[in-house]
């Protein structure tokens, strides 16, 4: 079990990442080739991913990769850096610019906790992190990008559930609402994990990162002294139909996606979250929102270059008893990744 230990200073510095992190996502998904655990969740994933790293000849560099990347205990910090956050090019970036010293000593740790040859050594050159940036690319390229907007449009709707939550009860009502492998005991979080460590925040805060590909179990970074940071598995809509017979009516009424689409903005979304959520493009979506906004079913707030779409009341009463809980679209049906 991980403990995270929070002041009241950490509570106000508290986050959830806005989109993936892509080199976690790299991490996560290369533990994904290593076990059979959640093999069958990310069945669809694995086949298109096998046979795209087999077109673009990246058999070999998996395993290369999967050294570096165990499934373990540990790996090195350097390779998921808080710059990813902005974006891959910057977190690959940040691999490049790590000092020599840091990348000895943190893969100096993972040859005696793992079985990874001493070979991996020659990463503190960095002319050796050059090509595994290059490699790193060409992977996240042909098997991590292609999931990007199902992978962001779940980051959305973990988003919406937690920013209501905190709108309805403050910090600790969104840390109560967090998946069951977290549990809020204040001024403690107790993480399933795979050890036993205590990790104090000591007034710097947590930054929550849903991740598609974790597993059950939270991730966090080795070193206390880093930025804090916790991966845990978001949940994902089931992507096979299944048939409900209590969204039949509402489906007649309104059609199949401008039903998805008022289901998904109960929890506030974006043209780009709604776009995400239901598999329309954008300007599908627009056309959506305009529709039912003169419809009077949601109403359309401008903020700065976004356009922000909630239920009106005529819409809430609309879709309430056709709703057990959470957007079915926004929540999970599958198990979580």
């Amino acid at each position: 079990m991980l403990r995270v230990h929070f002041r009241p200073e950490d509570l106000v510095r508290t986050r959830i990442a806005a989109a993936p992190d892509p080199l976690w996502e790299i991490a996560l998904s290369l533990h994904r080739f290593q076990t059979q655990s959640g093999r069958r969740a990310h069945a669809g994933w694995y086949r298109e991913a096998r046979a795209a790293m087999s077109g673009h000849r990246l058999g070999t560099a998996l395993l290369d990769l999967s050294t570096l990347y165990p499934r373990a205990a540990y790996f090195p910090d350097f390779l998921t850096p808080p710059e990813a956050e902005a974006g891959l090019e910057p977190g690959l970036a940040a691999i490049l610019a790590t000092p020599p010293a840091r990348v000895r000593q943190e893969l100096r740790r993972l040859v005696q906790v793992t079985d990874a040859p001493s070979a991996v050594l020659a990463l503190v050159d960095r002319a050796a992190r050059e090509d595994l940036v290059r490699v790193l690319r060409a992977y996240d390229k042909a098997v991590v990008a292609p999931y990007r907007d199902r992978m962001q449009a779940c980051v959305d709707a973990e988003r919406g559930r937690l920013a209501r939550a905190f709108l309805d009860g403050g910090t600790d009502s969104m840390l109560r609402s967090l998946p069951p492998v977290m549990r809020w005991r204040p001024p403690v979080l107790e993480v399933d994990y795979c050890q036993t460590r205590d990790l104090h925040l000591d007034g710097r805060g947590l930054l929550f990162v849903p991740s598609y590909f974790c597993w059950r179990t939270p991730v966090s970074l080795a070193d206390p002294g880093l930025p804090p940071v916790l991966v845990y598995p978001v949940s994902r809509p089931d992507a096979r139909p299944s048939p409900d017979r209590t969204d039949a009516p509402l489906t007649a009424l309104l059609g199949r996606t401008r039903a998805a689409v008022l289901n998904v903005v109960a929890n506030g979304a974006t043209n780009a979250e709604l776009a995400r959520a239901v598999s329309v493009s954008p300007a599908t979506a627009t056309h959506h929102t305009t529709v039912l906004r003169d419809a009077g079913l949601i109403e359309s707030q401008r903020h700065a270059n976004t356009v922000l779409h909630t239920l009106t009341p005529a819409g809430a009463a609309l879709l309430r008893p056709h709703r057990r809980g959470p957007s079915r679209i926004a929540r999970s049906a599958a198990e979580p990744c």
